[in-house]
């Protein structure tokens, strides 16, 4: 016996089935993630410069020469040099230790005395001097000599600046009594008299200044105008005497 009421036929439930089969695909469909996007490429690498930093010393570098000092000095430490009645007092006067080359080709270390007020320059010049490679045969002051003999520096080729002495044959003060005069390489530049008369003594072989040793002075020279340049007057210039060596500060 059949059921009371409207019933449904065959094809109307596979229509049914039908529709909802294509509700849950359309439904599935859209709640589907969507396919992940393609992996992320690295941009092109781009060379990028490092930072500049100075290299660093080398291991076999030599040291930088030390820097010139400066000291005050005593009549006792002055010697032979000073004594009573010379134009200068030792308060006004300083020892300098100054770097230059030696004709080895090497940076030693020497001593000036000179008065305070040119400090400053004799440094300068004795820094240039040891930049432009001119060589010394050596800088001590005077009173390592027996009596601070000028004569016994100049033949031992000493640089050197202060000792309370005058001019020879005049009775008038040098100026290196006043520390305010420097002979350079006084063996290799010669102080020559009116008459012909030289010192130092042993000289005579550097007294044809066409020769080109090694610190000798000539007019022009780069050393001769590290001093010129900075207001010092040159003996070299001088018509009579002439005083190679001889460089003051006026």
């Amino acid at each position: 016996m059949e059921a009371s009421g409207k019933g449904s036929s065959p094809s109307d439930v596979f229509r049914r089935i039908a529709t909802l089969l294509a509700t849950a695909t359309a439904a599935l469909v859209q709640c589907t993630s969507a396919p992940p996007p393609p992996p992320a490429t690295s941009p092109p690498s781009v060379a990028r410069p490092s930072p500049s930093f100075p290299a660093p010393p080398s291991a076999s570098a030599p040291p930088a020469p030390a820097a010139a000092t400066v000291h005050p000095v005593t009549a006792a430490e002055l010697g032979a040099s000073w004594r009573p009645g010379c134009p200068v007092e030792p308060g006004r006067l300083r020892r300098v230790e100054i770097n230059y080359i030696g004709f080895d080709g090497q940076t030693h270390r020497g001593e000036l005395i000179v008065h305070e007020d040119i400090v400053v320059e004799v440094i300068a010049i004795f820094e240039q001097l040891h930049r432009l490679r001119y060589p010394i045969e050596k800088i001590r002051t005077v009173d390592r000599y027996p009596a601070a003999d000028d004569e016994l520096s100049m033949e031992d080729n000493n640089t050197s600046a202060f000792n309370c002495r005058d001019i020879p044959g005049t009775g008038r003060w040098s100026q290196h009594a006043y520390g305010r005069a420097i002979d350079l390489n006084p063996l290799l530049n010669p102080y020559i008299a009116r008459a012909g008369a030289f010192q130092p003594k042993n000289a005579g072989p550097y007294l044809d200044r066409s020769r080109i040793d090694p610190g000798l002075l000539h007019d022009g020279d780069p050393a001769v105008h590290v001093f010129t340049d900075g207001g010092w007057r040159w003996g070299g210039y001088w018509r009579t005497p002439i005083d190679y060596q001889h460089f003051e500060r006026p």
